[in-house]
């Protein structure tokens, strides 16, 4: 069994175990491999956000949190890489992490057949990308944090000038365009709304104070000419 195999077969043994805990001895007796691989294994799935949770000692073991995990998916290996590519065009987004541990989750909760079909198919597709932008600059994830939890994030920003400034802000939306991606923020240095191209962010902290709540559609009264503002479409 290879490994990718292996997860998804790591993964299916935890659901159908939980909420009962299953040791690495266990594990590593059923796939015939070494108790590190299985710990190796576990740690991979835990970093790519899949809920498996560990106890040390004497009876102890790895529980799947089912609530939380996906069952055997129905994508056809197609519809997969479609998924994919949607995916891959996150970089630079506010939730590019999470696209990534997403694309993980989907993949590890297919048949082990469909997952490899997808993977010979996503090895015939290519991207055409600038050279030497191999590594696009993401938005710090505790900007992401920041908006999901609504606090007050102390920024570390250079402007267009190249001069920077460190300011208290709390965080409204994150909007997206072709040039990039834009965090509309009340700031408290200026006292009133500002709007902040993430890729100048040097340096972003999240601070313990609740940001108040600030509606949306008032910080968002000067568009452009020839666009309108959309909200992402969730289905």
């Amino acid at each position: 069994m290879n490994r990718t195999d292996r997860l998804y077969a790591l993964v299916e043994e935890l659901r159908a175990c939980a909420p009962r805990r299953v040791s690495a001895r266990e594990l590593a007796a059923r796939y015939e491999v070494s108790v590190r691989t299985i710990e190796r294994d576990i740690a991979a799935l835990q970093q790519a956000g899949v809920p498996i949770f560990a106890d040390v000692g004497r009876g102890g073991g790895y529980t799947l949190d089912k609530c939380r995990t996906l069952p055997p998916l129905n994508f056809t290996p197609a519809e997969a890489v479609a998924v994919a590519i949607t995916l891959s065009r996150a970089g630079g987004s506010p939730y590019s992490r999470s696209a990534r541990t997403a694309l993980h989750k989907i993949v590890t909760a297919m048949s082990a057949a469909d997952s490899a079909s997808a993977r010979e198919l996503a090895d015939r597709i290519r991207f055409l990308t600038p050279a030497g932008n191999d590594d696009p600059s993401s938005v710090p994830a505790v900007l992401e944090e920041a908006i999901t939890t609504r606090r007050v994030v102390r920024l570390t920003y250079v402007d267009r000038t190249g001069v920077e400034t460190e300011r208290d802000v709390e965080p409204v939306t994150f909007t997206g365009s072709g040039k990039g991606w834009y965090l509309t923020a009340w700031c408290r240095m200026r006292g009133g709304r500002r709007i902040f191209r993430t890729d100048r962010v040097r340096r972003a902290a999240l601070l313990e104070e609740t940001a108040p709540e600030r509606a949306a559609e008032a910080l968002h009264d000067d568009i452009p000419t020839g666009y309108v503002v959309r909200p992402l479409e969730f289905i």
